[in-house]
């Protein structure tokens, strides 16, 4: 139990501060080295882990948490094998650290470029996965940052099995252990501490509900990477492939529930909604989702529930559909607009110049053209893995892997020249 919670976030900046120094000038090798033996003490201790997820599983059932939220909290050995496998796909990437760019000749003869260094000290605050863990570790690591992890209560045993793995193999790589540092505590206040330690941390990063995240944007002196919400929609054109449109449709929904990029709203025109909508209700049906539309959408399937102004601004993040039936493409457009939370969106059509009107004016940090909104992720984008999914414009948007995780700086090359 640690009492005295002011001291010891302090102690955690301080140490967190020291090694960003350290990770910034770690050579690409030692890090690797880092990450590949993080990955095989994660699959060495997956008895352990295991154990001690079982422990968090049955507290949090206890407690009464959502499907969705257990979910999100259990680690299958899977789960397991992809933690290590995103830690070796990330040793395998280039190191953006160090990388130099735009370097051109002046007038003056001297030569400007930019060159790409760590952030510095990320604290990364989230909810329920434990996977989160490993994966923020390992993108800080790679990209030369330390980072300062508090992981939700819920968690706590499966998170400190997993930070003892860290720690082992940031040793065995000859890197400082307070490189990454997992805070022990699951007191409140040890949040409101980090927020405020700006001489310490340079970004924060949320991940877990909306509360959490609007808590953390009001009270936080430091930059902050985030998203709020992860309302997204599918929308099928009526030039769209029949079979492809119900496949990924369902994909989007039902392939998993409980996850960000999980598609929330389902639009569709009303030139092919009689020939879509049937079909995919008994989809839906059979996978235990319940439908909620437009009064177009309740025509065509007597079984759904009528959809309120409230539904198109929800994230479920469970086996719930909004459906709306739209005259076409810009009424589809102008619905996103208003209800999107600006993560992901994707239309399904074969008519090319529409599906480039959807790319250029819809503002999402995800566009996509047929294809299910839960490629909207970081290993799918050939990333490594992700820290999160920002929906912000500045200074990263949509999965934030190593490079959204690093910063640029002017370097100048000169030869004795001085300015006159």
């Amino acid at each position: 139990m640690i009492e005295d919670i002011q001291n010891y976030m302090t102690a955690v900046g301080e140490k967190a501060k020291r090694a960003s120094r350290a990770m910034d000038r770690a050579e690409t090798g030692h890090k690797d080295q880092a990450l590949l033996a993080i990955a095989d003490q994660i699959e060495s201790g997956r008895d352990r882990i295991k154990a001690e997820n079982a422990k968090d599983l049955a507290a949090g059932k206890a407690r009464g948490l959502s499907a969705a939220m257990l979910d999100r909290l259990e680690l299958t050995d899977s789960r397991i094998d992809a933690m290590a496998e995103g830690l070796r796909q990330i040793a395998a990437l280039a190191d953006p650290v160090g990388q130099v760019s735009d370097l051109n000749y002046r007038p003056s003869g001297i030569q400007v470029g930019k060159m790409r260094v760590p952030l510095g000290v990320i604290g990364i605050i989230y909810e329920s996965r434990p996977n989160v863990t490993v994966d923020a570790a390992g993108l800080c690591l790679k990209s030369g940052n330390a980072c300062i992890l508090r992981g939700g209560s819920e968690s706590l045993h499966s998170n400190q099995a997993l930070a003892a793995c860290i720690r082992e193999g940031l040793e065995q790589a000859g890197l400082p252990q307070a490189a990454v540092q997992v805070i022990e505590t699951t007191d409140r206040a040890a949040v409101g501490k980090l927020l405020k330690m700006d001489q310490y941390v340079d970004v924060i990063v949320p991940r877990g509900g909306k509360g959490l995240i609007e808590r953390i944007i009001a009270e936080s002196r430091i930059p902050v990477i985030k998203h709020l919400d992860g309302i997204c929609h599918v929308y099928i054109d009526d030039r769209a492939d029949l079979q492809k449109a119900l496949d990924i449709a369902f994909n989007a929904k039902t392939q998993r529930f409980g996850v960000c990029n999980a598609m929330e709203t389902l639009l569709v025109a009303e030139g092919i909604a009689p020939q879509v909508l049937p079909r995919l209700a008994d989809r839906f049906q059979e996978a235990g989702v319940e439908l909620r539309g437009c009064e177009k959408t309740r025509g065509l399937i007597p079984q759904c529930l009528p959809a309120t102004d409230e539904d198109w601004a929800t994230e479920y993040l469970a086996p719930i559909l909004s459906i709306r039936v739209v005259s076409g493409l810009d009424e589809a457009m102008d619905h996103i607009y208003r209800y999107s939370s600006s993560h992901t969106e994707a239309i399904v059509t074969e008519d090319y110049t529409r599906a480039r009107r959807f790319l250029r004016e819809v503002d999402s940090s995800s566009v996509m053209v047929n294809a299910s909104t839960r490629f909207a992720d970081g290993f799918e984008y050939g990333l490594g893995a992700e820290i999160g999914i920002s929906t912000d414009k500045l200074h990263a948007r949509g999965p934030v892997g190593l490079e959204g995780l690093t910063t640029q700086k002017f370097i100048v090359l000169g030869d004795g020249q001085i300015r006159t």
